[in-house]
């Protein structure tokens, strides 16, 4: 009888030996599929999100003033074509 209990007791300890390797398996795989996402992002040149905004900032800028530029001349143009029209009328 203590023969088949030492078995159990054996075959218990195996299986906690066995479930340690794999939890340490398991950590270290993680560890390691996080370092190769990381070098893979790094090397995509992607931007972070404060860049992005800060850029986005930019062309909303940038397309208010062509708007602005853009009413101005043709303002200007106007202007100039009611001057035209009128001096050679």
């Amino acid at each position: 009888m203590q023969s088949r209990s030492k078995f159990l007791d054996d075959m218990s300890q195996l299986m906690t030996n066995a479930m340690g390797v794999a939890q340490g398996a398991k950590a270290e795989a993680e560890t390691a599929m996080k370092g190769l996402i990381d070098r893979w992002m790094a090397d995509r040149d992607f931007v972070t999100r404060e860049e992005f905004d800060a850029v986005r900032a930019m062309a909303q800028k940038a397309r208010e003033e062509n708007a602005t530029l853009q009413a101005r001349i043709l303002a200007l143009e106007a202007a100039a074509g009611g001057k035209k029209k009128g001096g050679s009328a």
